[in-house]
């Protein structure tokens, strides 16, 4: 990405702090990245320590500025507020946050075993609540404005047969979302979220097509996928200055994709069970790769 792909003028967000969730790859990863480019101090955080730091050196590499990539499950409050003492630590408040980290595959409801349901739930839900409310607790003490935005998907609206779990906690970010930016506004804490159409990355292809092949934009009245700069500009325009008046929305960015064929899982209820079968193993591939990479 360069700063061609950004509608903003550079410098923008200079002298800012910004913590993004699951900032090593993916969505994450783009949107640190813009923040960065704009002159941000951006801080990065996942369970893989060396995806995080990799992720931040190469940022560095190739825009300059100040990248830091921190090892954190938000699954563990203990890391949470460990890694936001030594972020405060480092240079003061953070200006805002983005809730991105996540986990999701596609299963019948009917397989899933409770395991399964806290290994989304607990990162989704709970651990982005947790983050959010520990990074509250701190600008709320100090009277410091900042901006919050959650990556949810457009099932908040219409839920998703096939990844419930999902479903349900993205909901209840949704929920987080519309409830804090009444209670905290006056406060000068903001809270928003993007609900994003199809952004293909290796991860989500993985779990979320695990039948194989490309993503097939068939359905979405643009005809096409999204393209990363598009998310990360309205990340920073969420985040950034200008938009202090907007609080407490879910915006999508999905060509209207949701408007259109509803924007979930529904059309695998014509899977049978060899599908499955074959989901369930690539789905186990791509977790064993992941588990690799947490070891190294």
């Amino acid at each position: 990405m360069t700063l061609d792909d950004l509608i903003y003028k550079p410098g923008l967000l200079a002298g800012r702090r910004y913590l993004v969730t699951g900032g090593g790859s993916g969505l994450g990863r783009v949107m640190g990245e813009a923040l960065l480019m704009l002159g941000a101090t951006v801080y990065i955080c996942g369970r893989r320590a060396p995806v995080v730091e990799q992720t931040a050196q190469e940022l560095m590499a190739a825009h300059g500025g100040k990248v830091v990539g921190l090892p954190c499950d938000i699954r563990k409050d203990e890391q949470i507020t460990a890694m936001l003492d030594a972020i405060w630590a480092d240079g003061g408040a953070l200006d805002g946050l983005v809730n991105n980290a996540a986990g999701n595959f596609v299963s019948r409801t009917e397989d899933l075993s409770p395991r399964a349901f806290d290994a989304i739930a607990n990162i989704v839900f709970r651990g982005s609540f947790m983050m959010t409310l520990d990074c509250g607790k701190r600008w709320l003490a100090e009277g410091k404005a900042a901006s919050v935005v959650s990556i949810l998907t457009t099932w908040v609206w219409n839920g998703s047969p096939f990844t419930v779990p999902s479903a349900m906690s993205k909901a209840g970010l949704h929920a987080m979302t519309q409830s804090l930016a009444v209670e905290w506004a006056g406060r000068g804490v903001r809270f928003n979220a993007i609900a994003p159409g199809l952004f293909p990355t290796e991860g989500m292809s993985a779990r979320l097509n695990p039948g194989g092949g490309e993503h097939k934009t068939e359905g979405n009245p643009m005809q096409r996928n999204g393209r990363m700069p598009e998310l990360a500009n309205l990340a920073v325009f969420l985040l950034g200055p200008g938009s202090e008046y907007v609080n407490g929305q879910t915006i999508a960015i999905d060509g209207a994709q949701y408007q259109a064929t509803g924007g979930n899982f529904a059309r695998m209820s014509a899977w049978g069970d060899e599908d499955w079968r074959r989901a369930r193993d690539n789905i186990a591939g791509q977790d064993a790769k992941d588990r690799r990479q947490r070891l190294e």
